[in-house]
């Protein structure tokens, strides 16, 4: 999609209508807001995506909006930067859809490909621009995840990492299993020897700071789960391909910040592996050394996510961070208690909690708190090795995902900096209503980009 400051040739008129009914006449497509303006965050977003969801249900290709419409829509505490860049991420994230598998119709893919914003200020222009980078970093980031487990491997991630920041002042580094094997780097070599595909860990590093202390951010990029030995359920398994949402979002994250050209310095990590059935397989009662040098007794193969993190932290603490946030699709407790709204999320200090809960209202990446209290800390006590990848009680059921968060906080206490952890399973895949295509949802890709554009600490020297 492409944004430009007058109607194309042909360009469908937009108006937006009161009530809940909308209709095309030929030259005008209406689009029902409700019965009040304007809007609430929340409800602006939903309805710029519906702008676009509406047009693709009747095939329309170009539109046109007058800026002013939209502007009376938002609410009021926006600015005109930040209307054009909420506005714009929200109707290039609507065009998306996974279609590389299918075969091309003879009409050809049904996509908006251009829209006039009339009448935008300057400023406007710029947020539309910002949002449209946004949008397609995003809807990148989708793409990948939405990429079947038999055509994404760890090197196959690795190499989508290093085209994503091609171009770009960022910097891809991949280290294989000799360079893991030489730094200590058990939690992810066991995980990962199980399968036919080498694990990789992916190293990208953005410097737009000087010497400033960089936000570091983990994703876990287990490319396929069939949940190792103790394997999933069929029903269970089908998506699995998206096990590595987190890594595809830090990836992402780090090319916004670089096409932005944000100034402050950022590192995305992420280890990559396949947890798959194999003679090597990683067994329940094995112990794995970690980069740490602690032990993780595996007591479920089918909590790998939180291992690989475990050395992906560690190796955080080399850059001396502002900040760490890990993403991870890593409990399908997140989705028991959330649904598909909201991510879970845990974190080591409590005074950043409705700070980070802002974020993600701001960016549309919405997030709910959980705790981390002392009360659960006998659930990463191990019987034979320093730490359990599941409660010693054995049953995930109960505060499953509190456990994901407490066996990494294990980890994360040997950062000299506020810690993050965002279990993303709840929004791995778009929820209904959200005028989203089916498949990957790209979460917490603006989540992320909020976060460092609020903790980033550039050098002023």
């Amino acid at each position: 999609m492409k944004f430009q400051p007058t109607a194309g040739r042909g360009a469908i008129r937009i108006a937006f209508v009161t009530g809940s009914l909308g209709r095309f006449d030929g030259k005008v497509l209406s689009v029902p807001f409700g019965e009040t303006k304007p809007l609430s965050r929340r409800k602006f977003v939903l309805l710029m995506r519906k702008v676009v969801a509406t047009a693709k249900q009747n095939h329309l290709k170009s539109l046109v909006i007058d800026y002013k419409d939209i502007r009376a829509l938002a609410p009021k505490s926006m600015g005109d930067y930040e209307v054009g860049r909420i506005a714009g991420t929200a109707f290039v994230m609507a065009d998306y859809e996974h279609v590389v598998y299918k075969t091309k119709p003879k009409e050809g893919w049904n996509f908006v490909e251009m829209m006039g914003i009339t009448n935008t200020p300057e400023v406007g222009k710029e947020g539309f621009w910002h949002g449209s980078i946004i949008g397609e970093e995003v809807n990148a980031c989708r793409e990948l995840s939405n990429t079947p487990g038999g055509d994404m491997t760890p090197k196959i991630l690795a190499a989508a990492a290093k085209k994503a920041l091609k171009g770009t002042r960022a910097k891809v580094k991949v280290l294989g299993v000799k360079e893991m094997q030489k730094l200590g780097m058990g939690a992810v070599l066991g995980v990962g020897k199980g399968a036919k595909d080498e694990p990789q860990f992916i190293i990208v590093e953005y410097k737009g700071g000087g010497k400033a202390p960089p936000v570091v951010l983990i994703g876990k990029g287990v490319t396929f789960d069939t949940g190792g030995i103790q394997v999933k359920p069929g029903e269970h398994m089908y998506e699995m391909h998206m096990d590595m949402s987190g890594g595809a979002a830090v990836i992402h994250t780090l090319a916004l910040a670089a096409k932005l050209k944000i100034k402050t310095n950022v590192v995305g990590l992420i280890p990559a592996v396949e947890n798959a059935v194999g003679a090597g397989a990683v067994r329940p009662g094995d112990m794995l050394k970690s980069l740490s040098g602690r032990t993780i007794e595996i007591l479920h193969t089918d909590a790998e996510g939180r291992v690989i993190l475990a050395d992906a932290i560690t190796y955080a603490k080399r850059y001396n961070p502002a900040i760490v946030a890990d993403a991870a699709t890593l409990t399908g407790a997140a989705l028991t208690a959330l649904g598909l709204q909201a991510s879970a999320y845990m974190t080591n200090r409590e005074d950043m909690i409705d700070a980070v809960q802002g974020l993600g209202e701001e960016s549309g990446d919405y997030v709910w708190p959980l705790p981390l209290w002392e009360e659960y800390d006998d659930m990463v006590k191990g019987h034979f090795g320093d730490v359990p990848n599941i409660s010693t009680s054995g049953n995930s059921r109960n505060g499953g995902v509190i456990a994901g968060g407490k066996f990494l906080e294990v980890f994360a206490k040997d950062l000299d900096c506020p810690w993050l952890h965002f279990d993303i399973a709840p929004r791995m895949t778009s929820a209904p209503g959200e005028h989203l295509a089916r498949g990957a949802a790209g979460a917490p890709v603006r989540l992320f980009l909020a976060l460092i554009e609020k903790y980033a600490h550039p050098d002023k020297n």
